[in-house]
């Protein structure tokens, strides 16, 4: 008994960094309408600030590196790191947030994964990829409790972000601009009219938001060191504590971060018990927030306030592919020619490429066409990949068999994520899937008793004597494999095209457009998301698989949550809504042509998931259809003019009276706006 009592102090930790991320989700959420999923990442750049001046006394920016004569005092840097936060919100703000603010949230959602990418790209392009240690400032000891011996640092911390927690409720319930705050969330038109500046209250509460996280986030840093990856992803959790706290109380919060805190700790503790399941050692801490995530949207889901807001951008317009064949045979001719000329590191660029434009149609399929925002995909794609290996080394499958199962594997899971979707939809969706997907990877991927450590190897695909593999003796990259890989994309696209044009895909967009509607109309608005779940999965699947065997040996890096949302930066970046934007994200993806292609040139190193990041929020902003929907818009700009420059033929003399014509139907333009 003392020793679960110690080891819930010491979950005191964890959820004194739940409490900071967490109030700052809920004054953003309050101020804006915005999940902001950056949370963690933008309070990791003032603590890392902090760490680094008391390092060597350098205060890194984030371009150019100014030095002290020696490292400060705790205090000094404090101030400094909280500066570099305070900064850090206030452009959030201006830059980010602010252009989005009546946009869809499916708009919303994708900034705020941008700044995501891009902070964490930057922090480890000016800090590295290592851990950093935070020089301890804390008191440290413990405290005599009767019997117990309680640590001081924990308990310290749980103390420090408990008054800042109340500070921030304080404000939103004494102060003018708080109770203005609160009056906007419940109605932002009405707040406006009586003259309240809903963008300064906004600016207040990011800022304020930023500053707290901040602060936790260096307390936190004593405890574990400072990773660029860990911290932005801490904002899972801290978000299941913020839907148990209804969206609303600061309170409620406070106390179901130092309750997951505590859990996660018990856990810990647990898991070193012989009698424990060895499956169950590692990462069942990241399962549960998904789990908590799971009840509270699927059981309250439709009862959590909603917040008043001002929305008056649309979603962007779709456009219904259409198979032409010689537009098909073109660009499957331009491909093949591709793959033979290129040289072998440039032609895995392209199959790669090929690969990643299969993973972004199935962003297309969830987010574009049915309105539903996921952030599994990846996990999808890895879920097929890890049961490839089994399957081909255990069971001796033949490809293309193999696939086929393995991508039935991840429909079913991704069907399994999609029930929160019958009750929730918008950012609270995206929220589960996140959440999922981070699970899947802890608990799955780095799970040394599913996965192997030693690696997961695949098995050749073989089919009617020919071997297709990647790899041959010195040839790293071989043509039988790129062909193969070209002519599956052939197949998704075209089982793509065919359920857009179809009744499934009229279901999609009639359900994206309007849900309520839809279902007065009578389709099965639970049945299409469903089927669009598992089909998105599906393919997601097929295209885990093919990554498996372009590496012939599987990681959980392959798949993991930072690798799928990049995979979404690009497709936005390509274009969300069509067939194009997805070719246009598998040409800019990771280990892709251009990607390829830059590094070959420029050595860009990490600096591709910063442009990527930043890319993405330009994207979001200025130009919602993507690089593929500016592109064709400017082809119909230029085709028009050329239309209309051509000469008018003289009028001809009326000729004798012909038979008047059968009346013609216009065709109406494939394009569905929302």
């Amino acid at each position: 008994m003392t020793t679960l009592i110690e080891f819930a102090a010491l979950g005191l930790g964890l959820g004194a960094v739940y409490i900071g991320l967490s109030t700052g989700l809920l004054l953003v959420y309050r101020a804006t309408g915005i999940i902001n999923f950056a949370q963690g990442a933008m309070a990791m750049w003032g603590a890392y600030v902090f760490a680094q001046l008391q390092k060597d006394g350098s205060l890194v920016l984030p371009i150019g590196t100014l030095w002290f004569p020696e490292p400060p005092g705790v205090a000094l840097s404090l101030v400094i790191g909280l500066v570099n936060a305070l900064l850090l919100g206030v452009l959030a703000h201006y830059l980010v947030f602010r252009p989005v603010r009546r946009a869809p949230a499916l708009a919303q959602v994708v900034v705020s994964i941008g700044l995501m990418v891009a902070m964490q790209a930057l922090a480890v392009i000016r800090f590295g990829p290592n851990s950093i240690k935070v020089q301890s400032f804390l008191p440290d000891g413990t405290i005599t409790v009767g019997s117990l011996e309680l640590p001081a640092r924990e308990l310290t911390m749980a103390a420090i972000m408990i008054v800042l927690a109340a500070l921030a409720w304080s404000y939103l319930r004494f102060t003018h601009n708080g109770r203005a705050t609160r009056a906007a969330a419940e109605n932002e038109r009405g707040a406006v009219l009586m003259g309240f500046s809903a963008d300064r209250l906004a600016l207040i509460a990011l800022v304020m938001g930023t500053l707290v996280s901040t602060v936790s986030v260096v307390l936190g840093g004593v405890l574990t060191g400072l990773s660029p990856t860990n911290y932005a992803l801490l904002v899972v959790p801290a978000l299941a504590v913020v839907l148990v706290a209804r969206l609303e109380s600061i309170w409620i919060a406070v106390a179901g971060s130092l309750v997951l805190g505590i859990f996660q700790s018990e856990l810990s503790l647990l898991s070193t018990r012989s009698w424990w399941p060895t499956w169950a050692q590692s990462g069942l801490d990241q399962v549960l927030p998904f789990l908590v995530v799971m009840v509270i949207l699927f059981a309250f889901g439709k009862r959590l306030p909603a917040r008043g807001t001002l929305q008056t951008v649309r979603l962007p317009d779709v456009v219904l592919p259409r198979f032409v064949p010689w537009k098909a045979g073109a660009l499957v001719l331009v491909a093949v020619i591709a793959l033979i000329v290129l040289s072998p590191t440039y032609r895995f660029g392209l199959t790669t490429s090929l690969i990643v434009a299969m993973l972004a149609l199935s962003y297309v399929l969830i987010t574009g066409y049915l309105g539903q925002i996921s952030l599994a995909q990846s996990a999808f794609a890895g879920a097929a990949g890890f049961t490839l290996s089994k399957v081909t080394t255990a069971w001796n499958l033949p490809f293309p068999l193999a696939i086929l199962l393995c991508s039935l594997v991840a429909a079913v899971l991704g069907m399994l994520v999609a029930l929160p979707a019958f009750r929730i939809r918008g950012v609270q969706l995206a929220i589960v899937t996140i959440a999922a997907a981070l699970a899947i990877e802890r608990f799955v991927f780095d799970n040394y008793s599913l996965t192997p450590a030693t690696g997961n190897p695949i098995g050749r695909p073989t089919l009617f004597g020919l071997d297709f593999a990647v790899r041959s003796g010195r040839d790293l990259s071989r043509l039988s494999f790129s062909f193969m890989v070209l002519a599956i994309l052939v197949l998704v696209v075209l089982l793509f095209v065919r359920i857009a044009r179809g009744d499934t895909g009229r279901a999609f967009l009639a359900v994206r457009a309007n849900e309520r509607a839809a279902a007065s109309a009578g389709i099965d608005v639970r049945r299409t998301k469903l089927i669009g779940f598992g089909l998105s999965a599906f393919i997601a699947g097929i295209a885990g698989c093919l990554i498996g065997y372009s590496q012939g040996q599987l990681s959980a890096e392959s798949f993991s949550v930072v690798v799928g949302l990049t995979i979404l930066a690009v497709a936005y970046l390509g274009g969300i809504t069509s067939f194009g934007g997805a070719i246009v994200a598998g040409l800019l993806g990771p280990l892709g042509l251009v990607y390829t292609a830059l590094h070959q040139w420029f050595d860009l190193g990490n600096a591709y998931a910063l442009i990527t990041g930043l890319g993405l929020i330009l994207t979001a902003i200025l130009n919602p259809s993507g690089i593929a929907g500016e592109t064709r818009r400017q082809v119909e700009w230029v085709t028009g003019k050329l239309r209309r420059s051509r000469p008018v033929p003289p009028p001809r003399e009326p000729a004798a009276a012909a038979p008047a014509p059968a009346a013609t139907v216009e065709t109406p333009r494939m394009t569905t706006g929302v």
